[in-house]
């Protein structure tokens, strides 16, 4: 689930950017305010769904009495032409709103749809799928929770959720060695500890120094994720990172690490396909 306040923040600040001095121009000027319609929502084209509640949400801040009925829930397969929700009440509002509950359902539908289909890509494998912070400002919770809703895993919420030691860090702290033990020495009991490599040669140095949860396998090959493996031998979490597509993703599975995380599932992914129409 995701907290009703996460979505009525967001969908809000929508909507007050959509309506820009404080009014639908073109549907004040041809539509009376007391005519009322219904509307359906349906899929045209297949995919997973996520961001209903922010469809409901938009329709519902325009109008307490507007009437909606939904036929599915996120994280639910849909196909194409299938119906997913039913509007009904003033015109007007079913009008305003169509836009904002539109962006959010196709954006976060799209991420909910590529997620799934690269979890379905690593199935059989023990490798879980998880997103990155490459994400549209302002909108992370909610991608993250569409991520969650394809069938992937959340890696980092923001910078403040855990010590993630990259390759610029590792420069200016002077080596490996000296950022674990500067991170393990800042950390609190409750903070986990990742570091990035890029080779397997300092990989050995961290599995010398010690003190970490997880390593970043950054940009590896699977020759060198599967001898990266093998040496961490269970004892840390390894996760593959970079060059990962549909076409690369199950062969890095294949090489027995823990995660494997994807920017493309929030930074890239396609919208689904979804509309609106009015149903006279």
């Amino acid at each position: 689930m995701i907290s009703d306040l996460i979505v009525e923040e967001a969908v809000r600040r929508a909507l007050l950017e959509d309506l820009g001095h404080g009014h639908d121009a073109t549907t004040n000027a041809l539509v009376p305010a007391t005519k009322n319609g219904k509307a359906v929502m349906r899929a045209r084209k297949g995919g997973v769904l996520a961001g209903l509640p922010c469809a409901l949400k938009a329709f519902r801040l325009l109008d307490r009495d507007i009437e909606l009925r939904a036929f599915k829930s996120d994280g639910d397969p849909v196909d194409k032409g299938e119906e997913i929700l039913a509007v009904k009440g003033r015109a007007a509002s079913i009008l305003t709103g169509e836009r904002t509950a539109l962006n959010f359902m196709t954006h976060l539908s799209g991420v909910a749809s590529e997620t799934r289909r690269y979890v379905e890509a690593v199935k059989g494998t023990k490798a879980k799928i998880v997103c990155t912070r490459k994400t549209l400002p302002g909108l992370r919770v909610l991608q993250k929770y569409a991520v969650r809703k394809g069938g992937g895993s959340n890696h980092r919420f923001g910078l403040d959720d855990g010590i993630l030691i990259k390759d610029n860090h590792i420069a200016l702290a002077g080596g490996i060695s000296r950022a674990i033990v500067a991170a393990r020495k800042n950390a609190g009991h409750m903070v986990r500890i990742e570091i990035e490599v890029d080779t397997t040669a300092q990989l050995e140095d961290v599995l010398k120094t010690g003190g970490v949860d997880s390593v970043l396998l950054d940009n590896m090959s699977p020759d060198e994720m599967r001898e990266a493996v093998r040496m961490v031998a269970g004892r840390i979490v390894t996760q593959a990172s970079g060059n990962v597509h549909l076409d690369t993703v199950r062969a890095i599975a294949e090489t027995g690490v823990d995660l494997i995380s994807v920017g493309a599932l929030t930074h890239s992914a396609r919208a689904l396909d979804i509309g609106l129409d009015i149903d006279m």
